[in-house]
């Protein structure tokens, strides 16, 4: 794989579930010709395809969840108890992301009876113990312990670096605290139990007061407040689980070797079959300029260079209203139009329109500028 310019080998690893559910979420229904429903499948591959953009140097792996048992419930059988059923509509999907990850030519690692943090924490401890850089692609609070030294994290949806300072404003404490402190707050979401009248303000300032857990519950008789004091008494013990259920694992027995990860270079074949088979054409186009893949004629189609192309072309810029209200008055003669947007990118699922291109006969258009911005300073 490639180096960065000071040597050092460089990994992305992907929180591939997180990207799921975020996409689902983050993009309404969609469903290609079929009746499969594909939203969260097209939102994670933009999600991939601008990592990849963004990051062209660097090693990527997609790390997925399984099924929803884990080596945690059989610490704490209540474990996620309490979080229904994915939707109906995103059940079909989690094949495809499987299916998207490999048509890009990344591995998509999984692991019966660990999370995808789990395997995360796993590959982060070996590519840093190696002397790799590793960008942990998530915005998920759990894996804010992993943060330091070597290891940074990476909010897909912002392109936001989240380092040690980042963490301690989410928790109140470094990230070699964080166990601690969710330990004791707990969390709803999870169903990790905690102690009860502890947020997470709370066990910051505990944990910073008292150094670390073991050391707060062997004095927790030495707190003054009386409802804080018994709490931290009588679920000593919940605390202590918490903190297992809580902790990521970083011995998972992943089969992959970290030297097979390499930056995204899909091959043509089996990325442009997935994106045509879920139809995703837009997506497809951008991908075949990004790569000079140069699109197929379709069959019966005229090759660009026929005879009937236009010898002369006109394309004009669109600076006033009634020159708008021109190529409109055109188009209606016509009777047909052919239009053209052109964005940028908010993030990986939303697209700012910028301008509109239209044309009424071949080598013959105009682009309409909506929201350019001159340059500072003019």
């Amino acid at each position: 794989m490639d180096e960065d310019a000071g040597g050092e080998r460089r990994v992305c690893l992907v929180d591939g579930s997180g990207f799921v559910f975020r996409a689902f979420h983050g993009l309404p229904p969609l469903s290609r010709s079929d009746g499969t429903p594909t939203n969260a499948v097209l939102g994670f591959c933009n999600m991939i395809y601008k990592l990849a953009r963004a990051r062209r140097r660097d090693a990527v792996a997609v790390l997925f969840d399984t099924a929803r048992a884990t080596f945690r419930n059989d610490i704490y059988p209540a474990y996620k108890a309490n979080r229904p059923d994915p939707p109906e509509a995103l059940v079909p999907q989690f094949p495809l992301v499987r299916d998207a990850t490999r048509a890009f030519g990344l591995p998509a690692i999984e692991l019966p009876g660990f999370e995808a943090d789990d395997l995360i924490a796993t590959y982060a401890r070996r590519a840093a113990a190696a002397g790799w850089r590793v960008t942990i692609v998530s915005s998920d609070k759990d894996l804010m312990q992993l943060v330091g030294g070597r290891v940074t994290m990476l909010d897909p949806m912002r392109m936001k670096e989240i380092g040690p300072a980042e963490v301690a404003a989410k928790f109140g404490v470094p990230p070699d605290k964080v166990i601690d402190v969710q330990a004791l707050a707990g969390d709803s979401t999870d169903n990790v139990p905690g102690v009860p009248g502890i947020g997470v303000k709370t066990a910051a300032q505990l944990i910073e007061t008292y150094g670390d857990l073991d050391t707060l519950l062997a004095r927790a008789g030495e707190i003054p407040q009386t409802k804080r004091r018994e709490n931290l008494i009588a679920y000593a013990e919940l605390a202590r689980v918490s903190r297992r259920l809580v902790t990521l694992r970083d011995d998972a027995p992943a089969a992959e070797a970290l030297e097979d990860f390499a930056p995204l270079a899909p091959e043509r074949e089996p990325l442009e079959a997935f994106l045509e088979a879920n139809e995703f054409r837009s997506l497809l186009a951008r991908v075949r300029v990004e790569y000079a893949w140069p699109a197929a004629p379709a069959p019966g189609s005229v090759p660009a260079a026929s005879a009937d192309a236009p010898a002369e072309r006109s394309y004009t810029l669109v600076r006033a209203l009634d020159e708008l209200e021109e190529w409109i008055a055109r188009a209606g003669e016509a009777g047909r139009v052919a239009v053209d947007t052109e964005t940028t990118g908010l993030d990986a699922m939303r697209a700012e329109l910028v301008g509109v291109s239209l044309s009424v006969r071949p080598g013959e258009a105009c682009y309409v500028p909506l929201a350019h911005r001159p340059p500072d300073g003019e």
